[in-house]
Protein backbone atom coordinates (compact mmCIF):
# COMPACT_ATOMS: atom_id res chain seq x y z
CA UNK A 1 0.00 0.00 0.00
CA UNK A 2 2.87 2.24 1.20
CA UNK A 3 4.48 1.58 -2.31
CA UNK A 4 1.30 2.22 -4.36
CA UNK A 5 1.20 5.94 -2.29
CA UNK A 6 4.75 6.44 -3.19
CA UNK A 7 4.24 5.62 -6.60
CA UNK A 8 1.57 7.64 -7.36
CA UNK A 9 2.83 10.39 -5.21
CA UNK A 10 5.90 9.82 -7.75
CA UNK A 11 4.24 10.42 -10.98
CA UNK A 12 2.70 13.64 -9.47
CA UNK A 13 5.85 15.38 -8.75
CA UNK A 14 7.14 14.08 -12.14
CA UNK A 15 3.68 15.85 -13.78
CA UNK A 16 4.63 19.09 -11.77
CA UNK A 17 8.09 19.05 -13.18
CA UNK A 18 7.42 18.36 -16.55
CA UNK A 19 4.67 21.25 -16.34
CA UNK A 20 7.12 23.52 -14.89
CA UNK A 21 9.88 22.70 -17.52
CA UNK A 22 7.40 23.20 -19.93
CA UNK A 23 6.22 26.84 -18.89
CA UNK A 24 9.77 27.42 -18.94
CA UNK A 25 10.76 26.86 -22.78
CA UNK A 26 7.30 27.77 -23.73
CA UNK A 27 6.91 30.78 -25.87
CA UNK A 28 3.76 33.48 -25.84
CA UNK A 29 4.32 35.60 -28.49
CA UNK A 30 0.99 37.08 -28.93
CA UNK A 31 1.09 38.25 -25.43
CA UNK A 32 4.55 40.00 -25.98
CA UNK A 33 3.39 42.17 -29.33
CA UNK A 34 0.50 42.84 -27.39
CA UNK A 35 2.23 44.27 -24.41
CA UNK A 36 4.63 45.70 -27.19
CA UNK A 37 2.34 47.32 -29.48
CA UNK A 38 4.50 46.46 -32.35
CA UNK A 39 4.82 43.65 -34.26
CA UNK A 40 7.85 43.01 -35.52
CA UNK A 41 8.30 41.28 -39.05
CA UNK A 42 11.87 40.04 -40.22
CA UNK A 43 12.61 39.84 -44.05
CA UNK A 44 14.86 40.52 -46.82
CA UNK A 45 13.85 42.98 -49.46
CA UNK A 46 15.70 41.45 -52.60
CA UNK A 47 12.95 39.36 -53.34
CA UNK A 48 10.39 40.57 -55.92
CA UNK A 49 7.49 40.45 -55.42
CA UNK A 50 7.53 39.61 -52.20
CA UNK A 51 9.42 42.18 -50.55
CA UNK A 52 11.59 44.83 -52.67
CA UNK A 53 12.11 48.67 -52.00
CA UNK A 54 10.68 51.43 -53.94
CA UNK A 55 12.73 54.26 -55.01
CA UNK A 56 11.56 56.42 -51.53
CA UNK A 57 13.19 53.38 -49.56
CA UNK A 58 10.75 51.99 -48.32
CA UNK A 59 10.07 48.21 -47.99
CA UNK A 60 6.33 47.12 -50.00
CA UNK A 61 5.62 43.44 -51.52
CA UNK A 62 3.24 40.54 -51.46
CA UNK A 63 4.13 40.10 -47.42
CA UNK A 64 4.59 43.58 -46.77
CA UNK A 65 0.85 43.92 -47.32
CA UNK A 66 0.26 40.85 -45.74
CA UNK A 67 1.98 41.86 -42.45
CA UNK A 68 -0.05 45.08 -42.65
CA UNK A 69 -3.15 42.87 -42.36
CA UNK A 70 -1.57 40.96 -39.88
CA UNK A 71 -0.56 43.95 -37.51
CA UNK A 72 -4.33 45.58 -38.22
CA UNK A 73 -6.34 42.38 -37.15
CA UNK A 74 -3.80 42.41 -33.92
CA UNK A 75 -4.29 46.08 -33.19
CA UNK A 76 -0.60 46.82 -33.28
CA UNK A 77 1.83 48.63 -35.34
CA UNK A 78 4.04 47.15 -37.52
CA UNK A 79 8.11 47.35 -37.63
CA UNK A 80 9.71 45.68 -41.08
CA UNK A 81 13.37 44.37 -39.80
CA UNK A 82 15.65 44.03 -42.67
CA UNK A 83 17.62 41.25 -42.41
CA UNK A 84 19.96 39.25 -44.34
CA UNK A 85 18.99 36.07 -45.45
CA UNK A 86 21.64 33.96 -44.59
CA UNK A 87 21.46 35.02 -40.81
CA UNK A 88 17.38 35.49 -40.63
CA UNK A 89 16.93 32.00 -38.63
CA UNK A 90 19.23 33.05 -36.14
CA UNK A 91 17.58 36.66 -35.80
CA UNK A 92 13.96 34.78 -35.07
CA UNK A 93 15.71 32.36 -32.61
CA UNK A 94 17.40 35.34 -30.42
CA UNK A 95 14.61 37.47 -30.50
CA UNK A 96 15.14 40.21 -32.76
CA UNK A 97 11.91 39.89 -34.54
CA UNK A 98 8.51 38.05 -33.65
CA UNK A 99 8.32 35.88 -37.08
CA UNK A 100 9.80 35.79 -40.85
CA UNK A 101 7.70 36.86 -43.67
CA UNK A 102 10.01 36.79 -46.79
CA UNK A 103 9.71 33.92 -49.66
CA UNK A 104 10.61 31.72 -46.86
CA UNK A 105 10.43 27.88 -48.96
CA UNK A 106 9.31 25.49 -46.08
CA UNK A 107 11.81 22.49 -45.72
CA UNK A 108 12.32 20.05 -43.73
CA UNK A 109 15.84 21.18 -42.57
CA UNK A 110 14.53 24.68 -41.63
CA UNK A 111 11.33 23.13 -39.63
CA UNK A 112 14.12 21.01 -37.06
CA UNK A 113 14.97 24.81 -36.16
CA UNK A 114 11.73 26.79 -36.40
CA UNK A 115 8.29 25.97 -37.29
CA UNK A 116 5.73 26.95 -39.98
CA UNK A 117 2.44 28.13 -40.22
CA UNK A 118 0.11 26.86 -42.73
CA UNK A 119 1.86 27.62 -46.38
CA UNK A 120 0.14 30.94 -48.44
CA UNK A 121 1.60 30.18 -52.03
CA UNK A 122 3.02 27.11 -53.41
CA UNK A 123 6.06 28.14 -56.24
CA UNK A 124 8.86 26.69 -57.85
CA UNK A 125 11.91 26.87 -59.06
CA UNK A 126 12.77 27.89 -62.94
CA UNK A 127 15.59 29.03 -65.31
CA UNK A 128 16.48 31.99 -67.10
CA UNK A 129 18.78 30.87 -69.71
CA UNK A 130 21.74 32.87 -71.55
CA UNK A 131 20.01 33.47 -75.13
CA UNK A 132 22.82 31.46 -77.25
CA UNK A 133 21.37 28.16 -75.92
CA UNK A 134 17.87 28.60 -76.72
CA UNK A 135 17.62 25.75 -78.67
CA UNK A 136 19.95 23.77 -77.27
CA UNK A 137 19.02 23.67 -73.14
CA UNK A 138 14.80 23.07 -72.97
CA UNK A 139 15.15 21.81 -69.54
CA UNK A 140 17.07 21.64 -65.99
CA UNK A 141 17.87 17.91 -67.22
CA UNK A 142 20.22 19.85 -70.39
CA UNK A 143 22.06 21.91 -68.12
CA UNK A 144 23.49 18.95 -66.24
CA UNK A 145 27.15 19.13 -68.16
CA UNK A 146 29.90 19.99 -67.04
CA UNK A 147 30.53 22.95 -69.82
CA UNK A 148 27.56 24.60 -68.43
CA UNK A 149 27.75 27.34 -65.56
CA UNK A 150 24.75 27.61 -63.31
CA UNK A 151 23.99 29.95 -60.44
CA UNK A 152 21.57 30.57 -58.07
CA UNK A 153 21.40 32.85 -54.89
CA UNK A 154 23.30 31.64 -51.77
CA UNK A 155 21.53 29.62 -48.84
CA UNK A 156 18.46 29.17 -50.89
CA UNK A 157 16.41 26.48 -52.38
CA UNK A 158 17.37 27.37 -55.66
CA UNK A 159 20.94 26.57 -54.56
CA UNK A 160 20.14 23.58 -53.04
CA UNK A 161 17.69 22.27 -56.27
CA UNK A 162 20.82 23.44 -58.40
CA UNK A 163 23.30 20.85 -56.86
CA UNK A 164 21.12 18.62 -56.25
CA UNK A 165 19.33 18.20 -59.93
CA UNK A 166 22.07 19.71 -61.67
CA UNK A 167 25.23 18.39 -60.21
CA UNK A 168 27.53 18.02 -63.15
CA UNK A 169 26.82 21.85 -63.85
CA UNK A 170 30.10 24.25 -62.36
CA UNK A 171 27.60 26.12 -59.86
CA UNK A 172 28.29 29.58 -58.52
CA UNK A 173 26.41 31.65 -55.65
CA UNK A 174 26.06 35.01 -55.60
CA UNK A 175 24.89 36.87 -52.61
CA UNK A 176 21.58 38.66 -54.39
CA UNK A 177 19.06 37.66 -56.90
CA UNK A 178 19.93 40.81 -58.80
CA UNK A 179 23.84 39.97 -58.92
CA UNK A 180 22.76 36.91 -60.89
CA UNK A 181 20.36 38.43 -63.36
CA UNK A 182 23.04 40.58 -63.82
CA UNK A 183 25.42 38.65 -64.78
CA UNK A 184 23.53 36.46 -66.58
CA UNK A 185 23.14 39.44 -68.47
CA UNK A 186 25.99 40.16 -69.64
CA UNK A 187 27.30 36.26 -70.02
CA UNK A 188 29.24 35.66 -67.57
CA UNK A 189 26.87 32.66 -66.70
CA UNK A 190 24.99 30.33 -68.64
CA UNK A 191 22.04 30.08 -66.47
CA UNK A 192 20.47 31.24 -63.43
CA UNK A 193 18.30 29.29 -61.48
CA UNK A 194 15.34 31.13 -58.90
CA UNK A 195 12.30 30.97 -57.93
CA UNK A 196 9.39 31.39 -60.60
CA UNK A 197 7.68 34.42 -59.55
CA UNK A 198 11.28 36.55 -59.40
CA UNK A 199 12.32 34.72 -62.22
CA UNK A 200 9.23 36.40 -64.44
CA UNK A 201 9.43 39.83 -63.09
CA UNK A 202 13.17 40.25 -63.15
CA UNK A 203 12.52 38.59 -67.37
CA UNK A 204 10.16 40.89 -68.05
CA UNK A 205 12.50 44.08 -66.37
CA UNK A 206 15.38 42.96 -67.91
CA UNK A 207 16.30 40.14 -69.81
CA UNK A 208 13.44 40.80 -73.32
CA UNK A 209 15.70 40.18 -75.82
CA UNK A 210 18.94 39.77 -73.98
CA UNK A 211 17.97 36.05 -72.12
CA UNK A 212 15.56 33.22 -72.22
CA UNK A 213 13.00 32.42 -69.67
CA UNK A 214 12.35 28.58 -68.97
CA UNK A 215 9.00 29.62 -66.78
CA UNK A 216 8.03 26.04 -66.11
CA UNK A 217 8.99 25.23 -62.48
CA UNK A 218 10.71 21.95 -62.34
CA UNK A 219 10.03 21.66 -58.01
CA UNK A 220 7.62 22.71 -56.41
CA UNK A 221 8.16 24.51 -53.11
CA UNK A 222 5.55 25.50 -50.50
CA UNK A 223 5.97 29.34 -48.99
CA UNK A 224 5.43 29.66 -45.32
CA UNK A 225 5.49 31.55 -42.33
CA UNK A 226 8.36 31.12 -39.54
CA UNK A 227 8.50 31.25 -35.77
CA UNK A 228 10.24 30.44 -32.51
CA UNK A 229 8.59 27.20 -31.83
CA UNK A 230 7.19 25.71 -28.93
CA UNK A 231 4.54 28.64 -29.52
CA UNK A 232 0.88 27.13 -30.23
CA UNK A 233 -0.34 29.87 -29.72
CA UNK A 234 0.96 32.47 -31.97
CA UNK A 235 0.90 29.15 -35.26
CA UNK A 236 -2.69 28.76 -33.62
CA UNK A 237 -3.45 32.43 -34.81
CA UNK A 238 -1.48 32.85 -38.31
CA UNK A 239 -3.51 29.20 -39.27
CA UNK A 240 -7.00 30.54 -38.56
CA UNK A 241 -5.42 34.34 -39.59
CA UNK A 242 -4.65 32.61 -43.11
CA UNK A 243 -8.58 30.78 -43.44
CA UNK A 244 -10.13 33.84 -42.74
CA UNK A 245 -8.54 36.43 -45.70
CA UNK A 246 -8.77 33.29 -47.92
CA UNK A 247 -12.62 33.19 -47.29
CA UNK A 248 -13.17 36.70 -47.41
CA UNK A 249 -11.09 37.76 -50.58
CA UNK A 250 -8.59 39.45 -48.99
CA UNK A 251 -5.76 37.20 -50.02
CA UNK A 252 -7.11 37.57 -53.63
CA UNK A 253 -6.72 40.94 -53.21
CA UNK A 254 -3.31 41.02 -52.34
CA UNK A 255 -2.70 38.27 -54.67
CA UNK A 256 -4.03 40.34 -58.00
CA UNK A 257 -1.95 42.69 -56.98
CA UNK A 258 1.39 41.59 -56.81
CA UNK A 259 1.08 38.69 -59.29
CA UNK A 260 -1.59 39.44 -61.87
CA UNK A 261 -0.89 43.45 -61.68
CA UNK A 262 2.44 45.23 -62.58
CA UNK A 263 1.31 48.76 -61.56
CA UNK A 264 3.66 47.91 -58.72
CA UNK A 265 6.71 47.80 -61.00
CA UNK A 266 6.24 51.82 -61.52
CA UNK A 267 7.40 52.42 -57.99
CA UNK A 268 10.71 50.36 -58.64
CA UNK A 269 11.61 51.99 -61.74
Amino acid sequence: MRMRKLSLLLVAVLAVITFTAGSVYAVDTLAEIQKRGVLRVGMEPGYMPFELTNQKGEIIGFDVDMAKRIAKAMGVKLELVSTAWDGIIPALLTGKFDMIMSGMTLTQERNMTINFATPYILIGQTILLKKELAGEVKSYKDLNNAKYTVASKLGTTGEQATKRMIPKAKYISYETEQEGVIELVNGKIDAFVYDMPFNAIAFSQKGKGKIVFLDKPFTKEPLAWGIRKADPDFLNWLNNFMNQIKYDGVYDKIYNKWFKDDAWLKEIQ
